[in-house]
């Protein structure tokens, strides 16, 4: 069978259009032998070949092998289908995919799992000998379940125009949808049009909004050769697809049978309540295990040990079933009805009474390890549940999650891995316990999501950008981390001095070796469970804010990778470079009496010393911001009642050890050197020269807005294309803070969605209006990280005046609260916003009605970022089962869903 591809394509001088496929003559998927195609007349593009599959799928490229350039096009591969018996040769007319196309967000996992899944049928047809056929093809994945594609036109075989005669389309390859008409020359050129058929209803709702569609003359005398025409848009009528989400930690959720914290099970009752409202996506925090000093401090989400292991906190005990000691199982009934009734999460009793339960049912259950679906569970996962029940096992054993302090077990080889694991060692029950647990987790989650899945609804998960210092993943594979760096983020309004996150920074190049695979089996592993998801702080794959281990706060960092200056381009600007003068502390007497006022003299005494008159040095016990910290630490675990008064020293010695001007590039033997971040706040910079200060503002302009936009693009590119190519999840970037004027391009081209929060923009603004939000963008009142709409309206009158005027368009004088109506207006606007998603947290939806909401909106409070060890324990205050049952409510939200235009059936 000869098969014959044209395609339309604009090309680059000495570029070539290819095409690779399933066939050996289409190169059997060997990018190095693909069918080359020629240039024909305008911009088409053709070639041919013999095969005798009568079943192939292909996909188009363009090459340049000139440049070693390769492309292909966006999309899954393309499938043809062809009657042999009947077709001697097969003529395909398509049109490029581009990976620019806001809609190829529409071909993601949660619209094509969930939103617009379907039950497809095979598709039949009876061809009439002495017939020509013509295949319409209509790449369109955007429709729900209940409707179907058809076709109408000006020809009998399209139905002469009459709705009553429809051709209806084939899903047999959804998103593809396909039907063969008979055709003869004496019908050409005809017009046409694709329309929206109601399975339901029997008849046609929605024609394209677009003018009639155009197939030109052709000569269709042969009818031997099928003739097959790819339409890649719908253009439907109601605009862009649109929905709404909500957005609470797992944590948080509150159900009438948990263990005072929520529970994986407890997933299927916020999505019942999505359901109700019309939401169509339920947006949580890390769900990874934490598990580390088992206090408190692991409460924190973003720190995992492991980034594939889920916290056992979230494993719903009643569903693994009850403990046949009876005794034990009473005691555990009434510490978790206890739990369940305290106002926030207690971590440690919950984690303890969970601990409990846990090994005593592993000891009374351990024969599920030789179930059919344990050992599916163990094979599928057995690459990181092993070292991660290794490592959770050590962390015990020795008493500390740090495993340089693990003595031979350090560092560990696959041989010792395999040792330490193996069920005849005299500790397996301490590991295999982990599996157990690690099992139930898994089948929970999945459940959970399916059941969101089969409600046409997705959650969205969310992937921190770093790793826990002490995790698997670091004790496992160090190679891939800088474990001499920590990651953070600079000065912003969440805490002056920047932040530091403590975890180590990616090593990209070792990463790139394998091609990625850590991150790859990452995304894969997540797509078991997310159909979208969130990458914390994606400005971290252009560069990340790195700060030196001997550092503690993030103003000490710089960016990596980055474009230092050379102490030779300082001249450039007009500069002498005095290393002493920019690089070095500066602290003067004058100084210190400022900051340390009446403890002046101790700080003199203590910690100071004079290397010339008026002008000091730390001590060299002192002298980085670590060894400061290691000091104080010391002091306040021997005077816990000193802390206030050691923090106020600590933290002001911190200051002058960050009272320099440019901060020594690494590795470059000090020749190189990084503006330090906000450095117009010193004394250094602020007792400089005029003329001196103007040259400095000009080098640090440049070195922050534009010196690097070029490169960290390059760099984004390197990185984030692979995560797109590892699964087909809907991807959301965190996109807040100091923005590269690189990033809005890079993630429109990988149609990545940006984030827009009202209060917070990315831009000179001081607040959003949602009406500006482009399409690709998840628009929101806030986030985890943020005080929730009630508080922040609290926390600056003047700016919510400002707000209330400008953004509200009201008159007169702002309410001091954020009343329940106020609430609704601003819902309301996201609601209408031309965003893509509007997603909520959930205390904000609730602020709209005054009987619901919470009395006092600061316990509504997730995190506060500027605490470096803050509690995570907020609890939604009511139960889900309740909030299913509040009817006013749910309908008010659910007619704001529908008339915002976000509840759309396609």
């Amino acid at each position: 069978m000869k098969i014959r591809f044209q395609i339309d394509y604009r090309t680059q001088w000495g570029q070539e259009i290819c095409v690779c496929g399933s066939s050996e003559e289409l190169g059997g998927w060997k990018e190095s032998k693909p069918l080359i195609l020629r240039p024909t007349t305008g911009e088409t593009w053709e070639g041919e070949v013999e095969t005798a599959d009568t079943e192939i799928s292909y996909k188009y490229l363009i090459r340049d092998q000139g440049n070693d350039f390769m492309a292909w096009e966006h999309g899954d591969n393309r499938h043809l289908r062809v009657d042999g018996k009947r077709f001697s040769e097969v003529k395909v007319r398509d049109s490029w995919r581009s990976a620019n196309d806001p809609e190829n967000t529409l071909s993601t996992s949660p619209f094509l799992q969930a939103f617009f899944n379907r039950t497809t049928k095979q598709y039949k047809v009876k061809y009439k000998d002495g017939q020509s056929y013509l295949r319409l093809q209509l790449n369109a994945p955007r429709i729900g379940k209940d409707y179907a594609f058809g076709v109408l036109g000006d020809i009998k075989s399209l139905g002469a125009w009459d709705e009553q005669k429809l051709v209806l389309m084939s899903d047999e390859d959804f998103p593809i949808w396909k039907v063969d008409i008979p055709v003869g020359n004496e019908q050409l050129p005809f017009e046409y049009k694709f329309v929206v058929y109601s399975l339901k209803q029997k008849k046609v709702v929605t024609w394209e909004n677009a003018n009639n569609r155009y197939f030109p003359l052709t000569d269709f005398s042969d009818t031997s050769k099928l003739h097959v025409h790819t339409v890649e848009k719908f253009d439907y009528p109601v605009g862009n697809w649109k929905a709404a989400g909500v957005a609470i930690p797992v944590f948080s959720l509150r159900s009438k049978t948990g263990t005072g914290v929520g529970e994986f099970s407890d997933i299927k009752l916020l999505v019942d309540w999505s359901v109700k409202t019309g939401m169509k996506l339920v947006q949580i925090l890390p769900v990874n295990d934490t598990v580390a000093t088992h206090t408190w401090i692991d409460s924190y989400p973003y720190a995992a040990i492991s980034v594939h292991a889920l916290h056992p906190i979230f494993a719903d005990q009643q569903a693994i079933g009850k403990l046949k000691d009876i005794k034990l199982q009473k005691e555990v009934d009434a510490e978790r009805k206890r739990l369940n009734k305290l106002p926030e999460v207690d971590y440690e009793a919950v984690m303890k009474v969970k601990s409990r339960f846990f090994k005593a049912s592993f000891d009374e259950n351990k024969a599920v390890l030789k179930s059919e679906a344990f050992k599916t569970f163990f094979q599928e996962n057995e690459d990181w549940l092993v070292p991660y029940a290794a490592f959770s096992y050590l962390r015990d054993k020795h008493g500390t999650p740090d495993f340089t302090q693990w003595g031979e077990l350090k560092q560990v080889t696959p041989e010792e891995l395999k040792t330490l694991c193996s069920p005849k060692a005299k500790h397996y029950a301490d590991i295999a316990v982990h599996y157990y647990i690690q099992y139930y987790l898994d089948q929970q989650l999945k459940e959970a999501c399916a059941y969101a899945r089969q409600h046409g609804v997705v959650l969205k998960g969310d992937i921190p950008i770093g790793i826990y210092r002490n995790s698997v993943d670091a004790w496992l594979q160090p190679r891939l981390f800088n474990m001499d760096c920590q990651a953070g983020a600079p000065p912003d309004d969440f805490s002056i001095s920047g932040q530091n996150w403590g975890f180590p920074t990616y090593n990209w190049k070792e990463m790139a070796l394998d091609g990625f695979k850590w991150w790859r089996h990452r995304m894969v592993n997540m797509s078991k469970y997310f159909d979208v998801f969130r990458i914390d702080h994606i400005l971290g794959f252009f560069r990340i804010w790195e700060i030196p281990w001997e550092h503690v706060e993030g103003i000490m960092g710089r960016f990596n990778p980055a474009l230092p200056v050379h102490r030779n381009e300082f001249s450039d600007w007009g500069l002498y470079f005095d290393e002493m003068r920019f690089c070095k502390p500066y602290i003067r007497q004058h100084m210190v009496y400022d900051i340390f006022g009446n403890h002046a003299q101790t700080v003199f005494a203590d910690y100071l010393l004079e290397y010339a008159p008026g002008c000091y040095a730390l001590r060299p016990e002192f002298n980085t911001q670590r060894k400061v910290k290691e000091h104080f630490d010391i002091l306040l675990q021997e005077q816990p009642e000193q802390f206030d008064f050691y923090s106020w020293i600590r933290n002001n010695l911190y200051r002058l050890l960050s009272e320099v001007l440019f901060l020594e590039a690494p590795l470059s033997s000090g020749q190189a050197f990084n503006p330090r971040i906000g450095f117009h706040a010193t004394y250094s910079y602020q007792e400089l020269d005029e003329d001196t200060k103007r040259k400095l503002d000009e080098l640090y302009i440049h070195f922050f807005y534009s010196r690097h936009n070029d490169f960290w693009r390059d760099s984004a590119l390197s990185k984030l294309p692979m995560l797109k190519e590892a699964t087909n999840m809907l991807i959301c970037g965190e996109d807040l803070g100091m923005v590269p004027a690189s990033v809005p391009g890079v993630m429109d081209e990988l149609s990545i969605l940006s984030l827009a929060i009202q209060r917070m923009p990315n831009d000179d603004r001081e607040f959003w209006h949602p009406s500006d939000t482009p399409y690709l963008s998840v628009t929101c009142t806030g986030s985890h990280d943020m005080s929730t709409l009630r508080e922040w309206w609290q926390e600056d009158t003047d700016k919510t005046q400002r707000f209330y005027n400008s953004i509200l368009g009201q008159n007169g004088g702002a309410p001091y609260y954020c009343e329940p109506w106020l609430a609704k207006d601003i819902i309301n606007q996201h609601m209408h916003s031309p965003s893509m998603w509007a997603i909520f947290p959930l205390q904000d939806l609730v602020a709209m009605d005054g009987q619901l909401r919470r009395v006092f909106p600061e316990e509504e409070r997730i995190n506060v970022p500027a605490i470096a060890q803050h509690y995570w324990k907020y609890r939604f205050h009511m139960t889900m089962e309740d909030l299913l049952l509040q009817e006013d409510f749910n309908g008010l939200l659910r007619q704001m869903i529908d008339q915002g235009g976000r509840h759309a059936d396609y």
